[in-house]
């Protein structure tokens, strides 16, 4: 494997802290204690909702998967104005004003109670928790200093890691032991209010907004020249939300493991959080395509074990792979997308990545629900692997090439 040259930022005038080149600056905590918040919330959210859909109103597969891929669905939607209004707009009033839409609409959750009013609401805080990552994530790159950004993204997303392990494992164990539903979404909704309470007292360095040069432009809202690199991510992302959102209802119906879906979590973002410290030396010398290559690997043989090998012992070592694997994978791809876009269209960058995500996150979170209705989860998450395969092969041989054409540093 052939090492790259390393790749080195240039001097960004937005940025808080390129004079002190310090990493774990004050405002970059509190950003990403906001955004462990922001995602604890979320993947508190995530594995009890199909539990209680189907366990108190009967729901079948293929609502479970309208509901939970209407989420998806708006907020990709939003994604790419996100960027936009990120670029256009003071960037912490944006982020303040949807982080605390977001955080109101978990009141819902505590509130009401029906299909009709979970679906809606469900649909509803997509919008805003679309433009609440790409903002949040956005302000993040902002106080990072420019020649340390490639490995401060990576310690950013371990704050998505921990959330996802400690998250569903919460929501799981609550809604094991207590019987009111109620105290079970509270824990999302104060776990957003005090992430709202965190940004509150982030300073970001006044910029130059980014004026509109044309009315209506394509570019203004997705970076185009980043098409090949969309459309490989959706691939992975089309497996993960799918392993996501579906394991605790496939672990419990066809695997009979009712306990076990919160240790899979837990071990899944163990291997996130090793492979984000474990591969930052990398990150720093520049290693980006040979880290996504790697991590696209272990993803697949991860979901290899998961589908072909049978037994509790496969069960929880495959979580442990895929999650080294999308940990190793997912910070060096979103510095593919940083690097091919000015400083001035960052939040545009971050935005397509996100969008990107969420592409392959809807259809397979959408597509999932029906074909479970006709076959199993089973078949649906060997298909999960067939989509690994054909993105590391399209990764392999094309994307990568096109990205070391295309990167301006």
């Amino acid at each position: 494997m052939s090492e790259t040259k390393p790749i080195i930022n240039d001097f960004d005038p937005y940025s808080v802290e390129d004079k002190s080149n310090k990493l774990w600056n004050r405002n970059y905590l509190l950003v990403m204690t906001a955004n462990f918040l922001l995602f604890f919330s979320l993947n508190n959210l995530v594995p009890i909702l199909p539990l209680y859909l189907a366990d108190e109103y009967g729901v079948g597969k293929d609502l479970i998967g309208e509901v939970m891929g209407g989420f998806i669905l708006t907020a990709l939607l939003i994604r790419p104005f996100s960027g936009y209004f990120v670029d256009s707009f003071p960037r912490k009033k944006v982020l303040l004003l949807c982080y605390g839409i977001f955080a109101l609409f978990n009141v819902g959750y505590v509130v009401l109670s029906g299909v009709l009013a979970i679906a809606s609401i469900r649909v509803l805080q997509g919008l805003a928790f679309g433009a609440t990552s790409v903002s949040n994530s956005t302000a993040a790159i902002d106080v990072l200093p420019s020649s340390r950004r490639s490995e401060g993204i990576g310690y950013y997303g371990i704050s998505n890691n921990l959330a996802m392990a400690i998250g569903p494992s919460v929501a799981l164990a609550l809604y094991g032991c207590i019987d009111d539903i109620r105290i079970v979404f509270s824990v999302p909704l104060l776990s957003s209010m005090i992430g709202f309470a965190c940004l509150l007292f982030v300073k970001l360095k006044p910029r130059t907004l980014v004026k509109v040069q044309a009315p209506i432009s394509l570019d203004r809202f997705f970076l185009k020249n980043s098409l090949p690199e969309g459309m490989t991510l959706t691939t992975f992302s089309c497996a993960s939300a799918t392993l996501t959102t579906y394991l605790a209802i496939y672990g419990r119906q066809e695997l009979g493991i009712y306990a076990g879906s919160g240790v899979f979590f837990l071990i899944l973002s163990t291997g996130l959080i090793l492979s984000r410290l474990m591969t930052n030396k990398r990150v720093k010398r520049g290693l980006i395509i040979e880290n996504v290559k790697l991590g696209m690997l272990l993803v697949t043989m991860g979901f290899f074990v998961f589908v072909e090998i049978p037994g509790d012992f496969p069960f929880y070592l495959s979580a442990l792979i895929i999650g080294l694997g999308y940990g190793t994978m997912c910070p060096s791809y979103q510095s593919l997308f940083i690097n091919l876009a000015p400083n001035s269209r960052r939040g545009t960058a971050n935005s397509t990545f996100l969008t990107s995500w969420d592409v392959g996150a809807g259809i397979g979170i959408f597509s999932a629900g029906y074909i479970a209705e006709m076959t199993s989860y089973h078949t649906v998450y060997r298909l999960c692997l067939g989509l690994c395969i054909i993105g590391i092969i399209c990764y392999y041989f094309f994307t990568s090439k096109h990205f070391n054409r295309l990167k301006i540093r």
